[in-house]
């Protein structure tokens, strides 16, 4: 199982992060070790290591088969459910991997930092790119998106990928976050919400 996330696909979060709107040349790919799957609404720890950990609400589709080179006009028969998720980033260590220009697998990539919540069968949705998902934190909605200001969507996205990855059944692709992003504290309490449907509930340790 691979996980795959996008980094800058919504261009408020690109200003949040870089103070400047702007789209990337080409869609933004990382990937997230197996290890940083974390579901069934376990606890996440942050780590001692980090003194600045975000959240990073995203909604996360599952592939269903098996696939390499996808013509964009046919992605959308390699995904079968949708669900909202979160990218914990260490997001000190992204600054000093981003300003040394080193990789993103320690910021990014950690031990439960991959963070996914109950699968929603697609048919059960309307437009993938017309989805509306928020995060509350203690009761408060912190961020909240929405799948149509995607700077690249999902099916650009799987297709882009698949020219370098051969895609398989039960990967994971994270698709980016809007803007909102935040610091996590523990005793946090975390509810993830796809349109009215709320899939993730965790806490912070």
């Amino acid at each position: 199982m691979k996980i795959f996330a996008v980094g800058m696909n919504y261009i408020q979060h690109n200003k949040e992060l870089d103070g400047a709107l702007y789209k990337p040349e080409q869609p933004v790919i990382f990937t997230k070790a197996d290890s940083a799957l974390l579901k069934d609404h376990k606890p996440f720890f942050i780590p001692d290591w980090s003194e600045q950990v975000d959240y990073e609400t995203e909604v996360v589709v599952r592939i269903s088969r098996l696939g390499k080179s996808i013509p964009e006009r046919f992605a959308h028969r390699y995904y079968d459910a949708v669900t909202v998720g979160i990218d914990f980033t260490a997001r000190d260590w992204q600054r000093k991997a981003r300003n040394e220009g080193h990789p993103w697998e320690i910021c990014k990539g950690f031990d439960g930092s991959a963070v996914i919540g109950e699968w929603v069968e697609k048919e059960k949705l309307r437009d993938v790119q017309a989805l509306h998902f928020h995060l509350d934190i203690n009761g408060k909605t912190v961020q909240e998106g929405c799948t149509s200001d995607m700077l690249y969507k999902v099916d650009e996205l799987i297709s882009y990928i698949s020219q370098f990855f051969t895609l398989k059944t039960g990967d994971l692709l994270y698709t980016g976050t809007p803007v909102g992003v935040g610091p996590i504290h523990i005793d946090d309490h975390l509810e993830g919400w796809l349109e009215d449907r709320k899939v993730l509930e965790f806490n912070a340790r």
